[in-house]
């Protein structure tokens, strides 16, 4: 080998190493491929409804998620006497090009539905939501005040700074106002959010099979990303309007979103807040480790000023497709 070839060879293995630490193993994927057809096929329906009593929930699932991600946590719910109602967002459990056709009013709007439906059959409602399900939650809560009894809020992402995510994520919002970063795919890294191994290798398989109604998304472009972005401008600035008391539960290790996004909120909700920080469970806690531990404590949280006449426990077991 020519010296030339070696010093070639050290600035490429140079640039893999800078690129790992600063941008993640597959931060992007490359362009995303972005269609303009419209009228596309029904998305399948992966909304789902537990019976239970007087008082309901209302439970949000993330970006690019599912509401199979909130099931376990719904079946928690139901056995401690709630009735609850998943809901699943405008073009999700499709492909990463139906997401690209909404925008976060259109997210926002299927949350507004789905609660218009409970509060027509129940007085009490309480809101739950996973990561960007959290976000939507309180900007719910910020539209409808003195209306929703109690909120949960789980692993929610103001910001992508956990462990996994690239140490250049700070540049994140500038480059998603260019042409490329609009356009660019962004892939989930591992540990994809669950520190359970067996769970983390189903839930893969069902990603990268293309079973997003089980499993959600593997990737999404930039566009549907900097929706996420703008929504999150607007509810940081209605949080201290936002009096609902509020149950946070967050991640210590949180690979996707660090646990100073649940502590930005305790900090600046209007209202009462509980925080509880986990310690065996990344991003996923509804479906990780600790699941039970959520379901328990939001039930708790939910259930500490209700009447027992409001609640009717379901003898259904708690199990379910993601983490049953």
């Amino acid at each position: 080998m020519s010296n030339g070839q070696k010093s070639l060879f050290s600035r490429e293995t140079a640039w893999q190493r800078f690129k790992l630490r600063y941008f993640g193993a597959k931060p992007w994927s490359g362009p995303g491929g972005i269609g303009t057809e419209a009228g596309r096929a029904q998305l399948p329906d992966a909304s789902f409804f537990l019976p239970g009593g007087r008082a309901a929930v209302l439970l949000i699932h993330g970006l690019t998620g599912t509401p199979t991600e909130m099931r376990f946590l719904g079946k928690s719910l139901s056995q401690a006497g709630f009735t609850v109602y998943g809901c699943q967002l405008a073009g999700h459990c499709g492909t990463e090009e139906d997401l690209l056709h909404t925008r976060w009013p259109d997210w926002h709007a299927s949350v507004e539905t789905a609660y218009a439906s409970l509060r027509r059959k129940h007085d009490t409602v309480f809101v739950a939501g996973l990561s960007m399900g959290a976000v939507l939650a309180m900007h719910l809560a910020a539209l409808h005040p003195g209306e929703i009894r109690g909120l949960g809020l789980l692993s929610t992402t103001l910001r992508y700074d956990g462990w996994a995510i690239p140490k250049l994520s700070f540049l994140l919002p500038l480059f998603l106002h260019t042409p490329l970063g609009l356009r660019y795919r962004f892939v989930e890294n591992f540990p994809y959010g669950i520190k359970d191994d067996r769970l983390r290798q189903r839930v893969v398989a069902n990603m990268t099979s293309g079973n997003s109604a089980e499993a959600g998304n593997l990737g999404m472009t930039g566009a549907s990303l900097r929706q996420l972005l703008a929504l999150v401008d607007v509810v940081k600035r209605e949080m201290p309007e936002i009096t609902t008391p509020a149950f946070i539960a967050h991640a210590d290790n949180d690979d996707v979103a660090s646990k100073g996004n649940a502590l930005y909120v305790e900090q600046h909700l209007g209202g009462p807040t509980e925080l509880l920080l986990l310690n065996d469970s990344y991003h996923m806690i509804t479906v990780d480790k600790q699941r039970a531990e959520v379901g328990r404590a939001l039930a708790a949280f939910f259930a500490k000023d209700l009447d027992a006449d409001d609640l009717v426990p379901s003898a259904e077991p708690a199990s379910g497709r993601n983490g049953g």
